[in-house]
């Protein structure tokens, strides 16, 4: 059964069926095959109780603070200041597009929306600077997976959602593995100019006295972010409140800077209601998918097989990232993270492992997704930005980085305290 539906959902897919379709199609399938019982007409309630979850409020406002900054200009503001402290470094500008993923990742939870930030701000300088143009579209679509593993993120609230662990817990446990995966970033991108210099562009001299003028364009970003997660592990505002807060903080700064017009603002709006709606859609019909596969016992199923098969906890692990790098090749991430959480999570806590650390490494799969050809997102998000050249520059250029993501996987599996320290010290 576990063969067939994910068969037919792949098939799905492979014929360009739009990811929340595919899966509600997928559900309705099943229940008419597997189910004594009209599944579907518990659809109604499912989709309710759902979209009613207060903790799904935070994911609009999080993608709608992301865009006020956007069209404030203090995104782009901000990537000049990152360019100015970074750009020495081997690697110039490339490294500047990790850093500045990274500190926009904490004023929006998405990975897409911050590849298309940076798309817009960073490729006009590659061929300007004469950079290899794969690295730098792969340091773009690389750093934009940051927005899902740096707090706030939207995939972990709805992972949070599925595994019942907590949000403010889950964002602590993801704050360190983001710290070394950007440093990992980072540092195969010097690696890659020392060993061929060919690959770097052309860098200008910067002043210290530059970087210390362009410190207050950093400091919104931070702030807003200090507000938002401070809120939250302070016990003043829940996610969905804190979230709340970044939004007027980012509608305030904006104001107070008279960057906004009619027509920026409409655009932003308007970028976050078909965002949002398509989250939305994909989650309704992930959860209907999990009730049909729960209901026809799929999920029990699935665990005692798993269990049955006696293989120790770390091969069962190893097994489960695999599934998960190959599925990530062909399935939409947000899709891959509702509709596979609610069957791998009771195996591996049937396993002994800990659900917030499995989040954390659950995460830095879907990032992987991500990048991986041929439906990683963020490849197709640069390249649409870029308007020009082989789809193939993003790809090759791209594929480097999931070695870093490869290494922090390790890393947490090595060393679990990673992600799980800060959570036990709060």
């Amino acid at each position: 059964m576990l063969s067939l539906t994910l068969i037919v959902l792949l098939a799905l897919l492979a014929l360009s069926v739009a990811a929340a379709v595919s899966v509600g199609l997928l559900g309705m399938s099943l229940s008419q095959l597997f189910s004594t019982l009209p599944l579907s007409s518990a659809m109604g309630e499912i989709a309710w109780n759902t979209s009613s979850e207060f903790l799904l409020v935070a994911i609009p406002l999080y993608i709608l603070m992301g865009e006020l900054l956007v069209c404030s200009g203090v995104a782009g503001r901000m990537y000049q200041a990152v360019e100015k402290w970074l750009s020495w470094l081997p690697g110039g500008l490339m490294n500047s597009n990790i850093g500045a993923s990274a500190l926009f990742a904490t004023t929006s939870g998405s990975s897409v929306a911050t590849a298309a930030t940076l798309s817009t701000l960073a490729i006009p300088e590659q061929e300007r600077k004469g950079y290899n143009a794969p690295l730098f579209l792969g340091s773009i679509a690389a750093g934009g997976t940051l927005g899902i593993l740096i707090p706030p993120s939207i995939n972990m609230i709805l992972f949070a959602l599925i595994a019942n662990v907590s949000v403010p817990k889950l964002y602590l446990a993801a704050t360190v593995p983001s710290i070394i995966l950007s440093v990992l970033f980072i540092a195969l991108i010097v690696l890659a100019c020392l060993i061929r210099p060919q690959l770097d562009g052309r860098k200008a001299p910067t002043r210290w006295a530059e970087r210390l003028a362009c410190l207050p364009d950093l400091l919104p970003p931070l702030a807003i972010f200090a507000l938002v997660i401070g809120s939250i592990y302070s016990g003043f505002a829940t996610a969905s409140e804190s979230a709340a807060l970044g939004v007027l903080s980012a509608f305030g700064l904006g104001l107070w800077r008279r960057a906004f017009t009619w027509q920026s603002l409409g655009q932003a709006f308007e970028v976050t209601l078909r965002t949002t709606g398509m989250i939305m859609l994909i989650t309704l019909s992930a959860f209907f998918l999990n009730f049909v596969l729960a209901s026809i016992g799929l999920t029990t199923t699935l665990v005692h097989f798993v269990t049955d098969l006696n293989l120790s906890p770390t091969a069962t692990l190893l097994a489960i990232i695999l599934f998960y790098i190959v599925l990530g090749c062909f399935m939409d991430t947000l899709a891959m993270l509702i509709t596979t959480a609610p069957l791998i999570v009771p195996i591996i806590v049937a396993l002994g492992f800990d659900p917030l650390w499995f989040g954390v490494v659950l995460i830095v799969l879907c990032e992987m997704g991500q990048i991986t050809p041929p439906f990683g997102m963020n490849l197709f998000v640069v390249q649409s930005i870029r308007g020009r050249g082989n789809f193939m520059d993003v790809v090759y250029g791209a594929l480097p980085f999931c070695l870093a993501l490869l290494v922090l996987i390790a890393l947490l599996i090595a060393f679990p305290q990673l992600a799980l320290w800060l959570p036990a010290a709060v």
